[in-house]
């Protein structure tokens, strides 16, 4: 799973603007030829990237070449169980990566465009947004 190896802050604020706006960086297909792009608001955590990434390893089998443009970097907090209210802020719990529409996430090459549309298509069902498949250019 991904998780940065060292973070500034070990615990960040809330956004309080979430789910406004639109992607103005990763909006193009940079490093391969067809890519995975959000079309609304998430949070994704390490666990469904990495889910997404084993969708696409098993499909293509040793063909073609992936990118992940996402990382997980934002951690979030979570109490224990059973904890009374009170007592401060929780400890982190998981990383996420905050994603916006518009943000390609997955990139493919090395493979034809009929099974990269189809593995880019399956690995989007493991992550809580809904994408398209897009091509370079």
């Amino acid at each position: 799973m991904l998780l940065p190896k060292k973070v500034k802050h070990r615990k960040w604020h809330k956004p309080r603007r979430a789910k406004k706006g639109v992607a103005t960086r990763l909006t193009t297909v940079a490093f391969g030829s067809f890519g995975l792009k959000s079309m609304n608001h998430a949070w994704i955590t390490s666990r469904q990237i990495e889910a997404a990434r084993r969708v696409l390893t098993r499909y293509v089998k040793r063909g073609g070449k992936i990118w992940i443009r996402v990382f997980p970097d934002r951690p979030v907090t979570k109490k224990g169980n059973e904890v009374p209210m009170g007592g401060g802020k929780g400890s982190p719990d998981h990383y996420v990566s905050t994603v916006k529409p518009g943000t390609v996430l997955f990139e493919m090459e090395g493979i034809p465009e009929k099974d990269a549309r189809t593995a880019l298509l399956l690995s989007a069902y493991k992550l809580p947004l809904k994408a398209k498949f897009v091509l370079r250019g």
